[in-house]
């Protein structure tokens, strides 16, 4: 994943407090920035505060108490002998290298989110047992995208041996095809092997949104039509007036293929065309009512991007400005953004009480 570029909001100290204190719950990290107990308990508070303020605006029958399921989130340790490609955004590169469940969690819990999705963010393939390692010592941990590569001719050994565990739910890969002076054409021996991650019931997660990515997720989808295929982070995709048609074009064609679903993240993101974190509700708005109006309640998910979203919009922030415009919404499309779709499309488990489950 790119990183997130220097174009950051104004930055909470509060919640701030609260990731260092929650950075603090890391046992024997060098690269964690301590905070006694008094500030750890004020920060957590602080976060609860700025949440409630957050979404105060939002708050109606569809999205009050809402239950979350994070279906984007990255998780690492770069304090590891074998260390780690990546380490989030350079603003929490800044203070930490490591990121854990039991780091996240009691910054996402004031949010509503009782629930969260690892998408893989490391090359090597180790990772993927780190993944399940830590996510089955962690119930808040619903389910693992992994880094499986499609053209290795070990695809499908990996994939049956991975997908036997329950919270191995997804791979992500987005180099299955070729862009040669804008002709987009598919591979044919990745096409293959991702048929057998749909014959393992398992999903596909594509990033980062690009004009020639789109091309190919419609050209995998009709290749495919039983692989479930998730277009991360479409709303941080800025068409400009060269590519406005081409971008109207493949939105279309990704919406008439059922199985493209799409995650309604990284919302707050750093322009392309500036680097500035447009913070204006109303262009915010309108492409989100964009794309909502393409794929419709049952193809859109929730996710935070967390670390990666670091320095440019807290959790809360990122989960009260959906909160108010799925306000607008009925609970139940609220309720199918928040959890149901992606119960539906990573067929993610439930591993704590809190956790929403479906009848």
């Amino acid at each position: 994943m790119p990183p997130i570029g220097d174009g950051m909001g104004k930055k909470d100290v509060l919640t701030d407090a609260a990731v260092r204190n929650a950075m603090a719950a890391f046992r024997g990290s060098t690269n964690v920035l301590l905070v006694p107990r008094r500030a750890f308990l004020a920060g957590t508070a602080a976060a609860a505060t700025v949440a409630a303020l957050d979404g105060a605006h939002a708050q109606s029958p569809s999205v009050d108490n809402i239950l979350i399921i994070d279906a984007h989130i990255h998780l690492f340790d770069g304090a590891r002998p074998l260390g780690a490609g990546y380490m989030g955004s350079p603003a929490y590169r800044a203070i930490s290298k490591t990121s854990l469940p039991s780091m996240y969690s009691p910054l996402a819990r004031p949010a509503g989110i009782v629930g969260a999705i690892v998408i893989e963010s490391s090359p090597l393939i180790d990772d993927n047992l780190w993944y399940l390692e830590e996510c089955r010592d962690n119930p808040i941990m619903v389910g693992v995208s992994g880094n499986l590569d499609p053209g290795r001719p070990d695809f499908g050994e990996y994939v049956e041996h991975f997908h036997r565990d329950p919270l191995y739910r997804a791979i992500r890969s987005s180099h299955f095809y070729s862009a040669d002076n804008g002709k987009v054409a598919l591979k044919p021996d990745q096409v293959s092997n991702l048929k057998l991650l749909a014959q393992a019931d398992l999903a596909l997660d594509t990033a980062n949104p690009s004009i020639s990515l789109m091309q190919a997720n419609v050209m995998l989808a009709d290749a495919i039509p039983d692989l479930r295929i998730i277009m991360d982070h479409l709303p941080s995709f800025d068409p400009t007036p060269d590519n406005q048609q081409a971008y109207d074009a493949v939105v279309k064609a990704m919406a008439d293929r059922p199985n493209i679903f799409v995650k309604l993240s990284q919302v707050y993101h750093p322009r392309m065309s500036d680097g500035v974190v447009v913070k204006d509700y109303e262009p915010l708005r309108a492409r989100l009512e964009y794309l909502f109006g393409a794929f419709g309640e049952d193809r859109v998910l929730f996710g935070t991007d967390y670390p990666n979203s670091y320095g440019v919009a807290t959790i809360s922030e990122s989960v009260a400005l959906v909160k108010r415009f799925f306000s607008s919404k009925s609970r139940e499309a609220a309720e199918k953004y928040f959890w149901t779709n992606s119960a539906r499309i990573y067929k993610w488990i439930k591993r704590a009480d809190d956790q929403p489950s479906q009848a």
